[in-house]
C-alpha cells in the first residue's frame, strides 16, 4: 500500500546537479488539497531520501511530464512493492511551478495502491466482497491484471467523486467488467465487434449475472446484490440514475487516467479515437471538467479536445429568448 510521496526538487536520478530552490515545492493549500484528494498518503517535500529500510519506487518528474515514462515498467515495480506491504514513491526533478500538478497526476494514476474506504466499505462484509473480487482474477495473466487494476481504480475514483457512495455502487465498481474474465482474459476482441454498442450492452448484461452469482454468498443483503446487478447491467449507457451516472463517471475517468496509454499502444489510433468518443459520451459535464487534471498521452489529449462537449438540448424555439 502506498503510504508516502517524497517530492525532490531540481535533479533526478539521471545525474544532473541539484538546483537551488527559491520557493517551497508545495504551498500549504497544495498540501491540503493533496491530503483531501488522497487520504492516508503522507506527502513530504523536505525528505530527499526514503526512510531507512523503506521500499520505494522513483519517478523522474521530467519524464512524466514529457509522457516519456515506461508505464509498464513502473506498474510492474509498484505491483511488486505493493505485494510486500507499505511503500513510498519518490518523485524527482521537480520545480515549484509544476510540483503540485505533477504530484496530483502521479497520485491519481497510482491511487489503486491507496485503497481508501468510507463507512459503507470499511466493514467485514465489504472485505469479503474485495476478497471474492480478488480470487476471481489470475494476476499472472496480463489482461486479467489490467482489468483488476482498472476495477480497483474505478472504485477509488468513485470514492473521490462521492465520498458517501453506498455499498452497492462500490461493489458495482469492482465487478462492472467481470464479464471480461470470460470473453477477453486471453485476447481482446472488442475492436472486432460489428456493432460496438451492442457488444458493450451484451458485456454488461452477462457481467450483471456473473456479479450477482459471485456476490451471492459473501453476506450482502439480497436487495444489495440485486442493485449491483442492475448497475452492472446498465453501465455501458448514460442514464438518469444518480448511482449509474457515478459509476459511469468513475469508469470513464479511470480509462483516461490509467488505461488510455496502454489502450492506444494495443489498439492503435483508429479504435482509440472511437473509444475516446464513446467514453466521453458517458461522462457528466462535472466529471469531464476533471480531465485537464489527468495526465494523458498527447495523442489521447488531442482526441479528447477534438470531441465536442455534451450540452443540454436547446429549448423549443418559442421559449428561447
Amino acid at each position: 500500500m502506498l503510504k508516502r510521496l517524497i517530492l525532490v526538487a531540481g535533479s533526478s536520478s539521471s545525474g544532473d546537479g541539484p538546483s537551488v530552490r527559491q520557493t517551497p515545492l508545495l504551498s500549504p493549500s497544495d498540501k491540503a488539497e493533496l491530503a483531501r484528494e488522497f487520504p492516508g498518503v503522507e506527502v513530504e517535500s523536505d525528505a530527499p531520501s526514503p526512510l531507512a529500510g523503506e521500499r520505494h519506487a522513483s519517478i523522474d518528474a521530467r519524464a512524466w511530464r514529457a509522457s516519456a515514462l515506461d508505464l509498464w515498467a513502473l506498474d510492474t515495480h509498484l505491483h511488486a512493492l505493493d505485494a510486500r506491504g507499505l511503500f513510498a514513491l519518490r518523485l524527482e526533478g521537480l520545480d515549484a511551478q509544476s510540483a503540485a500538478r505533477t504530484a496530483h497526476e502521479v497520485l491519481t494514476r497510482c491511487q489503486r495502491f491507496i485503497r481508501r474506504r468510507n463507512l459503507a466499505s470499511a466493514t467485514a462484509v465489504f472485505a469479503r466482497v474485495l476478497a471474492r473480487h480478488r480470487e476471481l482474477h489470475d494476476l499472472d495473466r496480463p489482461l486479467v491484471r489490467a482489468d483488476y487494476d482498472h476495477a480497483i481504480d474505478v472504485w477509488q475514483w468513485m470514492l473521490r467523486l462521492d465520498p458517501r457512495a453506498d455499498v452497492a455502487v462500490q461493489a458495482a465498481a469492482l465487478f462492472h467488467d467481470v464479464e471480461r474474465l470470460v470473453s477477453e482474459a486471453s485476447v481482446r476482441i472488442e475492436h472486432r465487434a460489428p456493432d460496438y454498442q451492442a457488444f458493450k450492452d451484451e458485456h454488461a448484461r452477462r457481467g450483471a449475472a456473473l456479479a450477482r452469482s459471485a456476490l451471492a454468498d459473501v453476506g450482502l443483503p439480497p436487495e444489495v446484490v440485486g442493485r449491483v446487478g442492475e448497475l452492472v447491467s446498465a453501465h455501458e449507457r448514460p442514464g438518469d440514475d444518480a448511482e449509474l451516472a457515478l459509476l459511469n463517471d468513475a469508469d470513464a475517468l479511470s480509462f483516461f487516467s490509467l488505461n488510455s496509454a496502454g489502450f492506444l499502444d494495443h489498439y492503435g489510433p483508429e479504435h482509440t479515437r472511437a473509444k475516446v468518443a464513446y467514453t466521453l459520451r458517458r461522462l457528466r459535464p462535472e466529471a469531464r471538467a476533471l480531465l485537464p487534471r489527468v495526465r494523458c498521452r498527447p495523442e489521447v489529449e488531442a482526441m479528447i479536445l477534438g470531441e465536442p462537449r455534451r450540452t443540454a438540448a436547446p429549448a423549443p424555439a418559442e421559449t428561447q429568448a
